[in-house]
C-alpha cells in the first residue's frame, strides 16, 4: 500500500489559523482564491473562520495529495513567507538567490511579489521537489 507524502502539517494549519481570519491557513493549503476572500472579509466575517477549525485536517489530507514532496519543506517555506517574506528568505530557501537578494532590497519587490508568492509558494515548491527529483 503507498502511503501519501505529509506535506503540510495540521500543527502549521492551526498556528496559521488563528491569524486565519487574514486568509494565511487558506493560502498554506493551496486555497489562494478563499485565502483572499477571507482577507478582504475577516474570514467571512469570522464564521468562516471559525467553520475552518474543524476544515483544517481536511484541507491538510487534500494538500498532501496535491502537492510534490521532496527535499524543500512547505512548513519551513512557508513560515519563512509568512514572518520574513519581505526579505526574501523563503526564495533563497527554496534555491532562488537573485529573486530573493532582489526581494531583501526591494521589501519584496515593494510587497507585490510577497503577495504573488502567497498565491503561488505552494505551486512554487512542487515544482522544485519535482525538478530536484528528476535530476
Amino acid at each position: 500500500m503507498e502511503t501519501k507524502p505529509n506535506t503540510h502539517s495540521k500543527v502549521i494549519g492551526y498556528l496559521l489559523w488563528i491569524f486565519g481570519f487574514l486568509g494565511s491557513h487558506r493560502f498554506y493549503y493551496g486555497k489562494p482564491i478563499t485565502g483572499t476572500i477571507w482577507f478582504f472579509t475577516l474570514g467571512l466575517f469570522f464564521i468562516g473562520w471559525i467553520i475552518d477549525l474543524f476544515l483544517i485536517p481536511a484541507m491538510d489530507r487534500e494538500a498532501d495529495a496535491r502537492f510534490q514532496d521532496g527535499e524543500i519543506d512547505y512548513n519551513i517555506s512557508w513560515i519563512l513567507l509568512t514572518f520574513l517574506g519581505v526579505f526574501g528568505l523563503h526564495r533563497m530557501y527554496m534555491g532562488k538567490w537573485i529573486t530573493g537578494i532582489i526581494y531583501l532590497f526591494t521589501g519584496g519587490l515593494f510587497f507585490l511579489g510577497v503577495l504573488y508568492d502567497f498565491w503561488t509558494l505552494n505551486s512554487q515548491v512542487s515544482e522544485r521537489n519535482h525538478e530536484v527529483r528528476f535530476r
